[in-house]
């Protein structure tokens, strides 16, 4: 629920958002550098005025936190979309076809300019899952594992998830990072389908599945995921 308390930052006021949590022990405040939300989560029985309190001292570190936040990327003509990690320009024309089409850091495409952001993401998407959907195979062979399905959503906290049921969901925005990374992360999910932990059983058969070290992989997520996410989303 929104409170009366906001924070301020680049010509917009953010209300702070109170979350209680039966499994929180403390109080946490966090931004969300996706969505932009202030959201403090608290214990069941943390005092209300407290916890406002706390969070007002914490402004300075919120608005700057705000402040940082990049800014919504577009899908517009002239616009860039980091197709596989590499910029691709938006070349729209009202007499080009309306099925997309890469070539040359190029997205051409025609149709109603009203309509092209919502068709940009569903071929976007439509590629990410098949891209996702074979490299899962590939992996899974590899680690001599099947895989029940493959999916992908938009979530907000994770590039990836494996169920115990076998099924494996990615972020569709994985085929906006570059290929290395996005492969590695597909590698850490398919190795889950043999260790459901992050033990050193885990890590060694990631970086067989790999040949190389994921670190780097995870560290480029860290640095430049916010700026993936930029993309099809409201300021």
């Amino acid at each position: 629920m929104s409170s009366d308390l906001s924070f301020h930052a680049g010509g917009t006021s953010t209300p702070l958002t109170l979350k209680r949590s039966p499994r929180a022990k403390v109080m946490r405040l966090r931004v969300d550098a996706r969505t932009g939300a202030v959201v403090l989560t608290l214990p069941p029985r943390a005092s209300e005025r407290k916890a406002l309190q706390w969070a007002a001292g914490h402004r300075a570190w919120i608005e700057a936190a705000l402040a940082a936040r990049p800014a919504a990327a577009p899908i517009e003509p002239g616009a860039e979309i980091p197709l596989h990690g590499e910029p691709h320009r938006i070349d729209w024309s009202p007499s080009a076809s309306r099925v997309v089409k890469v070539e040359s850091g190029r997205m051409i495409v025609g149709g109603p300019l009203e309509t092209l952001e919502p068709r940009l993401l569903r071929w976007l998407k439509q590629h990410a899952r098949t891209v996702l959907d074979r490299e899962t195979r590939e992996f899974a062979a590899k680690a001599g594992v099947t895989v029940a399905r493959t999916g992908i959503g938009d979530p907000l906290s994770r590039w990836g998830s494996c169920s115990s049921s076998g099924a494996i969901r990615y972020s569709w925005r994985l085929i906006l990072v570059p290929e290395w990374v996005r492969r590695a992360t597909v590698a850490h999910e398919v190795a889950h389908r043999v260790h459901m932990n992050h033990g050193p059983q885990f890590h060694a058969l990631l970086e067989q599945l790999l040949g190389w070290d994921p670190k780097p992989a995870r560290q480029w997520l860290r640095r430049h995921g916010a700026s993936v996410h930029r993309l099809g989303r409201p300021s």
